[in-house]
């Protein structure tokens, strides 16, 4: 399954938004028939009809700019019609006839500056999703030799987007997976997620090393920052934790692991969940730091471990592991996986837990992500089994030659 973004999630709340709009003008519509009714009900010694000043109002707060106008104009010819059926001295008169006309053409202006900011605004998601789509290339179905899931969620803060990032890269030296989020939001993240992800596809490939592919990543946040900073954008000491992941082709049941201050991936399984800790350096753009992880300022290495053939890892950003409920409770994440995999051992497949997850996090924070979430799984495809080797005819029961 290739990249499923909040694109799908947003359309569908969208359109469910657009469908109830396309009925939104019966309240501006009823509320018109109400101030009629009750004015006729209350007869000539209380007049409600300059209430209907309000029905052009509430038009421009959920109806298009067409309906706003049709409303003022209805509102005109239904005042006009509904006060001249009163004998003379109950009648409103002019002035209100004035203060209505004038409160309608308010509210059409109120109504195109409404709907100009809405398109603007959906214009500018547009443009977000247009640029994740391109930090986050489409990955080709069961590529490199693994299934992989991935889901991203773009928290709807002003339309802004931010660094979260992941790839799949083959080599020679196996398959490398690298996840991620860049500290921050708006462009300024997503250039550092690009420069990553560049960087991160050329060295996964050549280096044989994982822990080479780390040093890489850490040098080319620090020139990033660099360059930032030359171009007098500098936005301060700009970091990333991630997720640098190993699968050597000569080891079907073993993951090597750098874990740069990210939440550990969980390896999940019809026999339950578990985090894999290990390999654990400062975030990428702190390596000028490690020297106190380790004696002789040494890098850490990558850890090496096991992993069945039916486990899948699911990697997590702070957008999962930090959701929060109304209450203030954040989504328990291993625990709600843990329990929909003990009662179904499928949904351990990248594409159910993806899924799984997402839903997961939508539920508990009832739609409003605090934060940019992105949920991505892989688990190793089954070698395929070698062909057997066709048998020799036999010759029993043939004559010689003679």
């Amino acid at each position: 399954m290739g990249l499923v973004t909040e694109m799908e999630y947003r359309g569908r709340r969208e359109r469910r938004r657009i469908f109830g709009r396309g009925a939104a003008w019966l309240v501006p519509l009823v509320l018109l028939a109400a101030i009629v009714l009750v004015d006729f009900r209350t007869g000539e010694q209380f007049r409600v009809v300059s209430w209907i000043i309000l029905v052009p109002s509430i038009a421009a707060a959920i109806c298009g700019v067409g309906a706003t106008i049709t409303f003022a104009l209805l509102s005109l010819v239904t005042y006009l019609a509904v006060d001249t059926a009163f004998p003379e001295r109950y009648r409103a008169g002019t002035a209100d006839f004035v203060l209505l006309a004038f409160g309608g053409a308010l509210a059409v202006i109120a109504s195109v500056v409404r709907v100009r900011r809405e398109r603007q605004g959906l214009h500018m998601r547009d443009i977000a999703e247009t640029t994740r789509r391109t930090v986050l290339r489409p990955l080709p179905p069961n590529w490199a030799g693994l299934e992989h899931a991935g889901v991203y969620l773009a928290a709807d803060v002003d339309a802004r987007v931010g660094g979260d990032f992941y790839d799949i890269q083959p080599s020679p030296h196996g398959t490398r997976v690298l996840l991620g989020d860049v500290q921050g939001k708006g462009l300024g993240a997503v250039e550092t997620a690009a420069a990553l992800l560049g960087t991160f596809r050329e060295a996964a490939y050549h280096e044989p090393d994982l822990e080479t592919v780390a040093d890489r990543l850490e040098v080319r946040m620090c020139r990033h920052r660099g360059h930032t900073a030359a171009l007098g954008q500098y936005d301060g000491d700009r970091f990333a934790t991630a997720l640098l992941l190993g699968f050597p082709p000569d080891a079907p049941d073993v993951v090597e692991m750098i874990n740069f201050g990210h939440d550990p991936p969980l390896a999940v399984g019809p026999h339950g969940v578990r985090p894999l800790p290990g390999g654990e350096r400062l975030p990428i753009g702190f390596g000028d730091l490690t020297a106190d992880l380790a004696p002789g300022g040494e890098e850490v290495p990558a850890c090496r471990e096991r992993l069945g053939t039916d486990e899948t890892l699911l990697m997590v950003t702070d957008g999962v592991t930090e959701a929060r409920d109304r209450a203030g409770e954040f989504y328990p994440l291993a625990r709600d996986v843990a329990r929909a995999v003990a009662a179904d051992p499928g949904r351990a497949a990248p594409r159910r837990l993806v899924r799984r997850v997402r839903e997961g996090v939508l539920r508990h924070t009832r739609g409003r992500l605090g934060d940019d979430t992105t949920v991505f799984a892989v688990r190793r495809l089954p070698e395929p089994e070698a062909a057997p080797a066709p048998e020799p005819a036999s010759t029993t029961g043939r004559p010689s030659p003679s």
